[in-house]
């Protein structure tokens, strides 16, 4: 098979995760004319095959206009596997080094991103069915096992297990192999704690206890 085919297959791919995976698709029509997270895929497939022939610039000028157009910056070098499904994708960056499984589901504001510290692998590693929530950065030249979620605006900073669920600023896993392992189990996509939040509700409690402290003093 030429590459040409697995391009043609791996796009065909991608189109019916869209179908399978929002219920607001209908058609292949508007599926190819309005989502902007396939849009960025097909792009990068293009790209991706001029970059391993070694045409580094050509591939940089597909991805840069893909990212002008679509919001979503795909490095031509990242490795993706069939059926990823970019859902809305506004603000979504994939790095050069990153890689992804087969059939794995990113929504908005997804970073799979290093930390500035690393040479030659730099980015993270996504196995199959991956699902990585709004806002989340997985940063690091690690690897995210199969069948894991991560839930919106985690901060994954080191490896994932297999049949995971990972949440919060630093992330925790909270569900392995179907067994919660903390109390804070399920993937909540709208109610994870905001650290910003809970550090100033720490300052207005301390507030209160010094006013309360110089009230008895005055008295």
């Amino acid at each position: 098979m030429s590459s040409f085919d697995r391009v043609i297959l791996q796009i065909k791919s991608d189109i019916q995760t869209v179908k399978k995976k929002d219920p607001a698709a209908r058609t292949t029509l508007e599926i190819l004319l309005t989502y902007s997270g396939l849009h960025a895929v097909l792009f990068y497939r293009v790209a991706h095959q001029f970059y391993i022939r070694g045409l580094y610039t050509l591939a940089r000028i597909i991805s840069q206009f893909a990212r002008f157009i679509t919001g979503i910056e795909i490095h031509p070098g990242a490795k993706i596997g069939k059926g990823l499904f970019i859902d809305h994708g506004s603000g979504v960056v994939i790095g050069e080094t990153a890689e992804i499984g087969n059939n794995c589901l990113i929504y908005q504001g997804v970073t799979l991103g290093g930390t500035g510290k690393e040479r030659g692998k730099r980015h993270p590693t996504l196995g199959n069915n991956v699902m990585v929530g709004a806002g989340a950065r997985v940063l690091g030249p690690f690897r995210v096992g199969n069948n894991v979620k991560i839930a919106a605006n985690a901060v994954v900073l080191e490896a994932i297990p297999d049949n995971s669920t990972a949440v919060g600023v630093p992330a925790r896993i909270v569900r392995k192999n179907g067994k919660k392992i903390s109390d804070n189990t399920d993937l909540d996509q709208v109610h994870i704690p905001d650290p910003v939040s809970q550090e100033l509700c720490r300052q207005l409690h301390r507030i209160e206890i010094i006013e309360n402290k110089l009230k008895n003093i005055e008295k």
